[in-house]
């Protein structure tokens, strides 16, 4: 009998037909999480860059909480890699040593290019927060003050001219930056999608459109998400109002937050499109060339996975949202609702790349079938399973929580950029 200590996937695959010994489920969970929260973390940043380069002024509330957003998703990113990895402390090889050899290899590049520019980007549009919260906290007593003026003063880089010649000095690097983040953005998203279709032993995943079906389903998540948790943050601020007696500031809380959606929903839905559309692509694409892998492959979409695809994915993860959203008198409900779907069907995207495309064997006579493992009894069925992805998820907002204290993306008296 196999150790399942040993072999990587032996305790969540299950076999069928005729299946070589040695084949297992070996991208698990973790990785599907990790190509959907890259997609997160490149979405959020173009919904920043729709304000800072291309000038949609009336986005600029969701587009600061974005920006602020992204860099909390930024470490997350790698997470599930981490949790996958069966020796963690290789984690740090690409980032240290990194070169373009190989896909996996230049994520040490993307990532570092990538979280530099976002760090770079914040001081910038913050950077006369950071002073004025310096120059208040400066001969506070108490030691709580005594610790913010700290992290303030630490966060001004010593650049205390806060003129306006400065000011508009920092608006133009965060546009420039803004718009040099915007394709290291898509880069950093579409590399994933570059691992899959590079794979030339995989019939499902080796298509030249893989990296850019990749990219559209990431800004739609990622534009998906930060939308339901604007809106979250925005309800819960008037529904506080309401409850302190402050009936005025709650209703302008509301109004504002309508506006944004309803501008914010458009290029959801544009987005929503252009994936649906390169997805459906590729499924014709491939039947229309029927290579020699299309029979298993048929049998894997239109059999072993129906629902998985046609089902959950199309028609309940993009079909459903995309009416729900362009139907008239869409309320705030329904658009939560929608974008709930929204982000739903693009993970059963991920899903059904990643453990989809190890469904079938390479002797193409047999099946494997992932059962994700909900009760963990070791550490690798911790990490593999549905506590290992809820962590994965939890994360961001717990560091989005912990940044925004420093960095209040959603105030409307921040003298930001």
């Amino acid at each position: 009998m196999t150790d399942p200590a040993i072999v990587h996937g032996v305790e969540w695959t299950i076999k069928e037909l005729f299946v070589y010994p040695n084949e297992f489920i070996y991208w698990s969970i973790q990785i599907v999480m990790y190509p959907y929260m890259t997609g997160l973390v490149a979405g959020a940043f173009v919904l920043s860059s729709l304000y800072h380069v291309f000038g949609q002024k009336d986005l600029k509330e969701i587009a600061q909480f974005s920006l602020v957003f992204s860099l909390a998703l930024l470490p997350v990113a790698a997470l599930p890699l981490l949790l996958h990895l069966q020796q963690p402390l290789r984690a740090m090889e690409p980032l240290l040593t990194p070169h373009f050899t190989s896909a996996i290899a230049a994520f040490g590049i993307v990532f570092t290019a990538y979280g530099l520019i976002v760090v770079s980007e914040i001081w910038f549009v913050y950077r006369k927060y950071f002073v004025e919260q310096a120059q208040a906290l400066k001969n506070q007593p108490g030691l709580l003050a005594s610790l913010k003026y700290s992290v303030y003063l630490a966060l001004t880089m010593g650049a205390f001219d806060v003129s306006e010649d400065a000011i508009k000095v920092d608006k133009k690097a965060a546009k420039v930056l803004a718009a040099v983040g915007i394709p290291v953005a898509c880069f950093l998203h579409g590399y994933a999608g570059f691992i899959f279709g590079s794979v030339k032993a995989n019939a499902l995943w080796m298509s030249p459109l893989m990296p850019v079906i990749f990219i559209m389903s990431a800004v739609v998540s990622g534009i998906a998400l930060c939308m339901l948790t604007y809106i979250v943050i925005m309800e819960w601020q008037a529904f506080r109002q309401r409850r302190s007696g402050g009936t005025t500031e709650a209703t302008e809380i509301k109004g504002a937050e309508v506006d944004i959606i309803t501008k914010s929903t458009r290029y959801l839905l544009g987005f929503l499109v252009a994936a649906i559309s390169l997805e459906l692509l590729d499924l014709i694409f491939r039947g229309y060339t029927a290579m020699k892998s299309w029979d298993i492959l048929r049998s894997v979409m239109y059999g072993k996975d129906f629902m998985n695809i046609f089902v959950l994915q199309y028609t309940l993860g993009n079909l459903v949202p995309f009416i729900l959203l362009i139907l008239p008198g869409r309320t705030m409900k329904r658009t939560v609702l929608a974008l709930l779907l929204v982000l739903f069907g693009v993970f059963m995207m991920r899903w059904n790349v990643v453990i989809g495309g190890q469904a079938f064997s390479l002797s193409f006579s047999g099946y494997m079938h992932y059962h994700i493992p909900i009760i963990p009894h070791s550490l690798e069925t911790f990490k593999e399973g549905l506590f290992g992805a809820l962590t994965v998820i939890v994360t961001p907002f717990v560091l989005f929580w912990i940044i925004n204290n420093f960095v209040p993306s959603l105030r409307r008296d921040l003298g930001g950029n």
